[in-house]
């Protein structure tokens, strides 16, 4: 079976087993997408949720709002979200630039996006897609990665190259939601330490299934 092929089935499957698929993580415009991402890096999705929810979006409602306060106050505030200290000068140098250069706003473009700082093609794609519907590619995170490689349909470890892959098989009308249900897929059933096989639907197109 061609790769296209096997995405288009796996789609099919994946889109019937989770019919609201979505972004995981909480917010309300493309500003508060743009830092949870950032702050997604090497933490959980529900953790992140804690921290916008409860301390950050409520406190910082602009970029400007986080350039008020010295970079302390901000690492205090998102500590538990982990790598805090370089967490944190990302927001501010991402912050600075969206004031300095966007009057404040969210950029709409990749080639803005990842002009601010701390933000690459996967955090830049989370927003154009979420947001704007106007991904760039496929977001590729951890269980993207994982489950490709385990179904075939790429090879490496390399975000860019994996992107570059999965853009050319996967319909430009569905990279936004192919992560998502790749994503739920990965928590439920595909996790990385223990996948659960034998309740996985992917099986008949898995050449890593362990059955």
């Amino acid at each position: 079976m061609r790769k296209k092929e096997k995405v288009l089935e796996i789609l099919e499957i994946l889109k019937a087993e989770f019919p609201d698929s979505k972004c995981s993580l909480n917010y309300e415009n493309p500003f508060q997408l743009l830092i949870a991402t950032i702050l997604s890096a090497q933490c959980t999705d529900i953790r992140v949720n804690q921290v916008t929810q409860d301390i950050l979006f409520p406190k910082y409602k602009t970029p400007q709002d986080f350039l008020n306060v010295p970079i302390e106050e901000i690492e205090k505030d998102i500590h538990s979200t982990g790598f805090y200290r370089n967490k944190s000068k990302s927001i501010v140098k991402c912050c600075q630039t969206l004031v300095d250069d966007f009057g404040g706003e969210v950029p709409q473009t990749m080639k803005a996006l990842t002009s601010l700082g701390g933000v690459g093609r996967k955090t830049a794609n989370v927003v154009l897609g979420n947001c704007f519907g106007n991904s760039d590619g496929v977001v590729v995170d951890t269980h993207v990665t994982r489950i490709t490689n385990k179904l075939g349909l790429t090879k490496g470890k390399n975000a860019v190259k994996l992107e570059q892959d999965l853009n050319k098989i996967v319909p430009k009308e569905d990279w936004v939601i192919f992560s998502h249900l790749l994503i739920d897929h990965g928590r439920k059933t595909c996790n990385a330490r223990k996948p659960k096989c034998s309740d996985c639907q992917l099986v008949p197109f898995c050449p890593a299934a362990e059955i």
